[in-house]
């Protein structure tokens, strides 16, 4: 990380003020709350299962890189961060995390994780650690122009306009309501949210605000590097589908592999634009890479992941 330290209130990362405890972000409290087994043993449980009856990627990464951080010092913060899904998780028994501490430097620290279900893993990853170190060797892209959070539609009140469209529901009902059943602990609001001719026509590209549900608070950048995990998985692979989804269904669709990259402190519970792409589509893969941006400009994560995407044609109805 650029610094330990994370960003002030109303200073660029912003958006609410500080909740009490009792609002505290079921991330926290829940999610990436992970129970001590013994030395660098963890076991994590589930908050949020997909449609697809598989266990989140981002919660197994969040899980990871939470059990990660409890073996380094309290002066390195992750930097980098590299994973691969080996197994399909199963919703209804718990994670173990097993860590191994590869190496501790003076610099740089690096763990390994294993996530572990009926003795065998599901999913591998190594994390790095760096302690703070100022450089005068700086730059970054610009963060795209977008309007602010506040003059935009949440997904829940999105969707329900959507559904209220008599041609959006007649054309993607299942799909509809099966996002506004969907209990994710994390807020978003599209930018630019397609209408129903651009369906048909859409790059792979899309944008979103997103932050954490609840409060998180000021202290524990560790913590919000773990959300960050997880949020950074949400609706990411899907952006290679968007140029095809007119022409065809998803039969099959997860992750393969997941790397991040922190380079600004930041906090989770605070708005962040979303910027997703997909470069590449092929061989039954999509390629996706994104950034997460500070309100104030400011790039915080980068990130990639690879997945399997299996479609089929759509059928389109009979005009006899």
């Amino acid at each position: 990380m650029s610094s330990p330290q994370t960003p002030e209130d109303g200073q660029g990362c912003g958006g609410r003020g500080d909740p009490p405890g009792d609002l505290r972000s079921v991330l926290v409290t829940s999610v990436l709350n992970l129970e001590p087994l013994d030395e660098d043993l963890f076991r994590g449980r589930h908050y949020w299962v997909p449609a697809s009856k598989r266990l989140f990627g981002g919660q197994i990464v969040g899980q990871a890189l939470v059990a990660a951080a409890k073996s380094v010092s309290e002066d390195v913060h992750v930097h980098s961060l590299h994973c691969y899904f080996v197994r399909a998780g199963d919703p209804k028994v718990p994670v173990l995390y097993q860590v191994e501490r590869t190496r501790t430097g003076s610099s740089f620290s690096v763990r390994s994780v294993k996530a572990v279900q009926h003795g065998k893993p599901i999913f591998i990853c190594q994390a790095s650690f760096q302690q703070a170190q100022p450089s005068p060797l700086q730059h970054q892209f610009s963060m795209p122009t977008v309007p602010p959070p506040e003059e935009l539609l949440d997904s829940e009140a999105l969707i329900d306009q959507y559904l209220r469209d008599p041609n959006l529901q007649k054309r993607y009902p299942v799909l509809l309501n099966r996002i506004a059943a969907q209990e994710v602990p994390i807020e978003i609001k599209p930018v630019n949210p397609p209408t129903l001719s651009q369906l048909q026509r859409m790059e792979p590209k899309q944008m979103f605000w997103v932050r954490a549900q609840g409060y998180i608070g000021e202290g524990d950048m560790k913590m919000h590097c773990c959300v960050a995990a997880y949020i950074s998985d949400y609706a990411f692979l899907g952006t290679a589908l968007l140029p095809h989804q007119h022409q065809h269904k998803v039969h099959f669709m997860v992750s393969l592999d997941h790397s991040m990259w922190f380079h600004a402190p930041f906090r989770a519970d605070h708005w962040m634009l979303y910027e997703c792409e997909s470069p590449w589509a092929g061989g039954s893969r999509g390629l996706v890479h994104g950034r997460l941006w500070r309100r104030d400009g400011v790039l915080a994560v980068t990130c990639a992941q690879e997945g399997v995407i299996r479609v089929k044609p759509q059928v389109s109805e009979s005009k006899l």
